[in-house]
């Protein structure tokens, strides 16, 4: 197993590659804003969800398999795209969505968890950055490199539940003073449909 001092290590660069702005804490921010922490929090704990799968893809090789097939690695690109573009349709589409009034049941927090958890785990860039990324922590000396990337990648998901649910509670709050403005909620629910439409393109255009 890796030791306390490579965990520690491990930790503070994962800490700081989380607070990052990029694709998953974009969208739990929009999402906290446009629907509340409720929404947000379901939806960073679905992408910590997602991060779940590609550590098993790179601790099981599956990673390598993706990245060395074009074809394969361009189809999980699409499907990603194509998944951030609908929800940025979706959002788009709706009428202004600000954070549930007392006594209004709140949208069931499941379909933010599963939205979360698609948007994480078809994006093939997370599953690459894991298999660079774990095994430089890994030391053959120390035991089973599977099993110490295993367990760092369990270690990079729960700092992220952290990261990600201060980030929605944080944007949650920010919400709900914005609620006091109904006229805003069309411009946020616009907001993060565009962000999602955005981070489509821009995960289709990059050049991997």
């Amino acid at each position: 197993m890796p030791s306390l001092d490579t965990l520690l290590a491990f930790l503070g660069i994962s800490v700081l590659i989380t607070l990052v702005p990029g694709p998953d804490n974009l969208m739990v921010i929009g999402q906290s804003l446009a629907r509340g922490r409720r929404a947000g929090l379901a939806f960073g704990l679905g992408c910590a969800s997602g991060c779940l799968t590609h550590i098993a893809w790179a601790t099981l090789g599956v990673a390598a398999l993706v990245r060395a097939s074009a074809g394969l690695f361009a189809a999980f690109k699409l499907a990603g795209a194509a998944w951030l573009l609908w929800l940025g349709i979706q959002a788009l589409r709706s009428g202004g969505t600000l954070p549930p009034a007392a006594g209004t049941p709140p949208r069931p927090w499941q379909r933010d968890l599963a939205r979360g958890f698609v948007a994480n785990a078809l994006n093939p860039k997370v599953g690459l950055f894991f298999l660079a990324f774990l095994p430089q922590f890994a030391d053959p000396a120390r035991g089973s490199v599977s099993l110490q990337m295993l367990l760092l990648g369990l270690v990079f998901a729960a700092q992220t539940v952290v990261i990600f649910g201060a980030m929605a509670v944080a944007a949650g709050s920010i919400g709900r003073l914005l609620a006091r403005r109904p006229r805003l909620g069309p411009w946020l629910d616009r907001l993060c449909g565009l962000l999602f439409i955005g981070l489509a393109v821009r995960l289709v255009s990059d050049d991997l």
